[in-house]
């Protein structure tokens, strides 16, 4: 009797302890981040949703528009983005999935397809600087051949992405496409001036 006992005591300790580090690492979750990676985070998600709404926004029949010959077109914009948010975070040690597409830049360019990869490698990023402790962000790392720092390699893969933010902008325009996000700010302006 004592034993079956001391067996439902045991059973009953660790799940409480299993749901207490559950609790603990739920919280930990939940805080925001700060420093350094906290600030990439809250830069990347902002360029994440404009990322995502410009290419909602871009209509499918236009994803293989290219300005001339010779560049990225539309699609190739959007995956190119995404391929370097899994490529970055290799240079800081963080091994990229497996099952990747093989020249995605060619093979993913139906509009659901290339959102949906854009999506997904965000998440990696995210996930990738999440893990990468503040006591890491100093370690030297080899950038294309060049030395500099975990930190450096974070803050290259952000101004990679507002580099081709700035074209896929330019792509919409061209397409007399307006960005969401300046569409909503002249509505608002617009019904502001209707109320003077």
């Amino acid at each position: 009797m004592r034993k079956l006992m001391f067996s439902v005591l045991m059973v009953i300790t660790l799940v409480c302890a299993a749901k207490l580090t559950f609790a603990q690492d739920k919280a930990k979750a939940d805080e925001p981040v700060k420093g350094f990676r906290g600030e990439f985070l809250a830069q990347m998600a902002d360029i994440q949703k404009k990322l995502l709404d410009l290419a909602d926004a871009m209509p499918a029949d236009k994803y293989s528009w290219r300005p001339m010959e010779g560049v990225r077109s539309v699609s190739e914009v959007y995956v190119h983005i995404a391929g370097a948010n899994y490529l970055f975070p290799g240079f800081a040690g963080v091994k990229k999935p497996d099952d990747l597409t093989k020249d995605a830049e060619k093979n993913i360019t139906e509009k659901a397809k290339v959102i949906d990869y854009m999506k997904k490698s965000f998440a990696f990023m995210k996930d990738a600087v999440m893990k990468t402790p503040d006591a890491d962000l100093d370690k030297p790392a080899t950038l294309f051949g060049q030395e500099t720092t975990i930190r450096g390699v974070f803050f290259e893969a952000g101004l990679h992405m507002h580099e081709h933010f700035g074209q896929s902008i330019a792509y919409a325009r061209m397409n007399k496409i307006v960005p969401p996000w300046t569409a909503a700010e002249q509505a608002q302006q617009a019904k502001d001036n209707t109320k003077k």
